[in-house]
């Protein structure tokens, strides 16, 4: 038997870290939408126990260090999985970008292989199931729009915000989630005004959604990071109508509201940073 799952983007309309916890993590506000950049999960069932991943695209680990790995070798462990997978992940996402891509990978696993293994798990339970693998994958079980909190495990749904262009840029650097949040002085930080965001979400208001993009980790990463910093600046000037960093980076992305801006955009930035992706909001379940 075989399966294939698409395995979208996130990008965070708005990041806030409230706190550092008791267990090392931080305590987040964070709302986070999807867009039309996907890798392709394929599955197929192997007569032998092994859990084997084949990539294109991409240079990620094939083995336990990649999350799809460990998505597949937690429902083996959990439910007794007698049975074997071979994963193909076919890359699409740019890869440590703050776009999630191996939280989605990961999540399209748990979604794939609960229906080739016949386990019939729930969106919910599949969730849990994912906190376990990493802060960002149960967002990505769910997908569309949501409002994540706690260290980004629990999730809450909004309203998908309206039709946007979203440019995406990131330059060729990898940044380190765990080095930025070790940098935050979160005391000395201006928070994000997640509850208008909400507001603006449910009025479909794209014009204040605009506004009102926010992520507290950009500062520690912008000045770590000259690079990301250029290209927000860049944008900026560009004439983009929003614009934010993305997680910890070092994608930053553009929203707009016509096509036509987001093609110049586009082709402005090729003209010094390779990794560049014009798509679309897809923030509906």
């Amino acid at each position: 038997m075989k399966c294939s799952i698409k395995a979208p983007a996130k990008i965070n309309l708005s990041l806030d870290v409230l706190r550092k916890r008791t267990d090392g993590y931080h305590e987040v506000e964070m709302v986070m939408t999807m867009v039309d950049l996907a890798d392709r999960i394929d599955l197929t069932l192997r007569s032998d126990a092994r859990i084997s991943i084949e990539v294109s695209g991409g240079a990620v680990p094939t083995d336990k260090r990649n999350l799809v790995y460990q998505a597949a070798a937690l429902l083996k462990r959990r439910y007794r999985i007698s049975a074997g997978v071979h994963i193909h992940i076919t890359k699409q996402i740019p890869i440590s970008a703050g776009l999630a891509g191996g939280s989605s990978d990961a999540a399209a696993t748990l979604k794939g292989l609960n229906k080739i293994w016949a386990l019939g798990l729930t969106i919910d339970e599949l969730a849990v199931l994912g906190a376990e693998i990493g802060s960002d994958v149960p967002f990505c079980v769910y997908g569309g729009t949501a409002l994540a909190t706690g260290r980004g495990e629990h999730i809450e749904q909004l309203p998908s915000p309206p039709p946007m262009w979203v440019v995406l840029a990131k330059p060729a650097l990898s940044v380190s989630t765990a080095e930025v949040y070790n940098r935050l002085d979160v005391s000395a930080l201006r928070h994000a005004q997640t509850t208008a965001m909400i507001d603006a979400l449910k009025r479909k208001d794209g014009v204040a959604i605009c506004h009102l993009l926010h992520n507290s980790l950009e500062e520690v990463t912008l000045e770590r990071y000259p690079e990301v910093a250029h290209i927000k600046e860049q944008i900026q000037k560009f004439g983009a109508d929003g614009v934010l960093m993305s997680g910890s980076g070092p994608t930053v992305f553009a929203l707009v509201h016509k096509k036509s801006r987001a093609k110049r955009l586009y082709n402005s930035l090729r003209g010094f940073c390779k990794d560049v992706h014009a798509v679309r909001l897809i923030g509906d379940r």
